[in-house]
């Protein structure tokens, strides 16, 4: 698959998903300040998920943004947005032009290093739209980001440059699997921002 052919979006999924790679959408100067930025001011926690009945305590950091307070459940544990502060609202404004979605709320991750990754899932909770756009924007370091079909098996690899924007939207959640893997090669720190649409 050519990602470098004169069509900027191309949908990398080769069936039943459309996940947009619209490849580098801030500029040098915008991924510097937003990544300081980012680092400094948002509430980052390490995050906590329920697997086989133990509470695990992750090495990643996230934080949940939102328009609203808005509750939010997944690996069952819930937690409530801290509200968009001025940088997420003007990177909401730029992911939602480029990608000609709208998006309600926002899940940050910060991966410290290579060493920290996400393992295989989809993004299925219930309080999301339903075949709703999940927009990916990297900040800092790249990663290879990964797909699964979870009959066929077939896989999807992509590297995530900095400053770059992957859409995931339609039937992909329901067909797809994707993950962040581990690698020893990168040393330094990646954020990365999912905008989504939560529904009351």
């Amino acid at each position: 698959m050519d990602l470098f052919s004169e069509e900027k979006v191309i949908n990398i999924l080769p069936f039943e998903g459309i996940a947009n790679y619209h490849g580098i959408i801030l500029n040098k100067t915008q991924c510097d300040f937003y990544y300081n930025t980012l680092m400094e001011t948002i509430q980052w926690k390490n995050d906590k998920a329920l697997i086989f009945g133990k509470t695990i305590i992750t090495k990643r950091k996230v934080a949940w943004y939102a328009e609203a307070p808005f509750s939010y459940t997944y690996s069952k544990v819930t937690k409530t947005a801290n509200l968009f502060t001025k940088e997420l609202i003007e990177l909401k404004k730029i992911v939602e032009q480029e990608s000609g979605e709208t998006y309600n709320s926002c899940l940050l991750n910060l991966y410290h290093s290579g060493d920290e990754g996400m393992a295989y899932h989809s993004d299925g909770e219930k309080m999301l739209k339903k075949n709703g756009a999940i927009a990916s924007l990297s900040l800092g370091a790249q990663r290879k980001f990964s797909f699964k079909h979870k009959e066929t098996k077939q896989r999807v690899d992509i590297v995530l440059e900095r400053g770059s924007l992957l859409v995931m939207k339609d039937k992909t959640q329901t067909h797809w699997l994707h993950r962040l893997p581990p690698t020893k090669k990168v040393n330094s720190p990646r954020i990365n921002l999912t905008f989504r649409t939560i529904e009351l």
